[in-house]
C-alpha cells in the first residue's frame, strides 16, 4: 500500500514539474534610447540576457547618426570635417535616397536646418516666422545634390543632413537583426512606439498584439485599435504631440514641407505604416504624413508592400480613420 501511495506522489510530482517546465517565458528588457525608451521581448531557449549588447549597439548607432551628439559622425559630416562614416551611416543614407527618389523629394533629410530654425530639431534657435530666413535656408535643401561614392561624398558645403526621421526605425532593425543572428525567431522590438515583430509571443502562444495610439492632444495615451503584427516593421508619425504654437495661437506641425520650408498644413493627425522592416516603415510614415491621404493613395498603387492607416479630421472636424492596402483590422 505504501508503495502504491509513493508511486502516486512521484507521478503527481513528475507531471507537475513537466507542466511547470512547459510554461514559456519571454525575456523582457527596457531602457532609454534615442530620446525615448525601448521595450524588447524575446524568447530564448537558453534564457540569455542581451541587454548589454543592445545598449552597445545603440551607442554605436548614436555615435554614427545622432545630430544631438556634437562629435557624432553625422555632426562632423555636417561641419565638413574629415570623417570616415561607418556601415550604419551608409545604409541609412541609401534607404533615405530610395525614399527621396520615390517620393519626388517629399522625404528629404537635408531639410534639417529648416527644421532647426522652426525649433523642432536639436539646435536651440529662435522660433522662425520671417520668410526671408526661410528662403535663405531653403537654398541649401536638396538631397539630390548629395552623392555617396565608395570613398567620399560629393556635396555642397552648406548642406545639413538629418536622419532623425528614419534613424529610429533603423535602430529597431539593427536590434532585430542581432536577435535573429542568435537563432531567436520570436521577438518584438519596440522603440518609442515604432516596432518590428517576428514569430509569435511565446507566452500567449499568439501573434504579437500591438496598439495604434489615439491622437490625444492632451498628452494622454489610449488605444482604440489593436492589430497583430507578424514578421514586419511598423511606425507611426503624428502631429498631435510635436507642434509649436505662435503668439497668435496658430498651431504648426513638426513635419516641414520640403518644397516651401514651412510646417505642413494637414488634417492628418497620425499615419501608421507597416513595411517589410522598420526603417522603411519609419521613413514612409513621415513621407505619408506630409503627402496626405489622396497623394498617398496614388503612391500606394505601385507599392503593394506598404500597408497604411490614417487618422484624420474631415471638413467638419470629425475624427475619421482609413486603412489602405490591406492594413490589418
Amino acid at each position: 500500500m505504501k508503495r502504491v501511495i509513493l508511486s502516486f506522489f512521484i507521478c503527481i510530482s513528475f507531471f507537475s514539474c513537466k507542466k511547470e517546465k512547459s510554461v514559456e517565458k519571454n525575456i523582457k528588457l527596457n531602457g532609454p534610447v534615442f530620446g525615448t525608451g525601448y521595450n524588447i521581448q524575446y524568447h530564448s531557449e537558453e534564457g540569455i540576457n542581451y541587454q548589454s549588447q543592445f545598449d552597445s549597439l545603440f551607442a554605436v548607432i548614436n555615435n554614427s547618426l545622432s545630430t544631438y551628439i556634437s562629435n557624432s559622425d553625422i555632426s562632423k559630416w555636417n561641419r565638413n570635417e574629415e570623417v570616415i562614416v561607418d556601415v550604419h551611416f551608409r545604409k541609412v543614407f541609401n534607404t533615405s535616397k530610395k525614399i527621396f527618389k520615390e517620393s519626388n523629394g517629399v522625404f528629404d533629410p537635408t531639410i534639417g536646418n529648416v527644421v532647426n530654425a522652426w525649433n523642432f530639431g536639436p539646435d536651440e534657435n529662435k522660433f522662425l516666422t520671417d520668410s526671408t530666413t526661410i528662403q535663405k535656408l531653403m537654398r541649401h535643401v536638396g538631397f539630390n545634390r548629395v552623392k555617396m561614392l565608395p570613398n567620399r561624398f560629393i556635396k555642397p558645403d552648406t548642406v545639413y543632413l538629418d536622419f532623425n526621421a528614419i534613424a529610429k526605425g533603423y535602430g529597431i532593425d539593427v536590434i532585430a537583426d542581432f536577435i535573429t543572428s542568435k537563432s531567436i525567431n520570436n521577438y518584438l522590438v519596440d522603440i518609442g512606439g515604432d516596432m518590428r515583430a517576428s514569430g509569435i509571443n511565446k507566452e500567449s502562444k499568439k501573434g504579437w498584439k500591438v496598439g495604434i495610439e489615439d491622437p490625444n492632444f492632451d498628452g494622454s495615451k489610449s488605444y482604440s485599435k489593436a492589430i497583430t503584427l507578424t514578421n514586419k516593421g511598423m511606425a507611426t508619425s503624428g502631429t498631435y504631440r510635436k507642434f509649436k504654437v505662435d503668439d497668435s495661437g496658430n498651431r504648426y506641425a513638426h513635419i516641414i514641407n520640403t518644397k516651401t520650408g514651412y510646417p505642413t498644413k494637414t488634417d492628418v493627425l497620425s499615419v501608421s505604416v507597416i513595411a517589410p522592416n522598420a526603417i522603411l516603415a519609419d521613413g514612409y510614415a513621415t513621407t505619408f504624413q506630409a503627402m496626405g491621404v489622396e497623394e498617398t493613395k496614388t503612391f500606394l498603387n505601385t507599392h503593394p508592400e506598404l500597408q497604411v492607416h490614417f487618422i484624420y479630421l474631415d471638413d467638419n472636424n470629425a475624427l475619421l480613420a482609413l486603412s489602405l492596402n490591406g492594413f490589418p483590422e
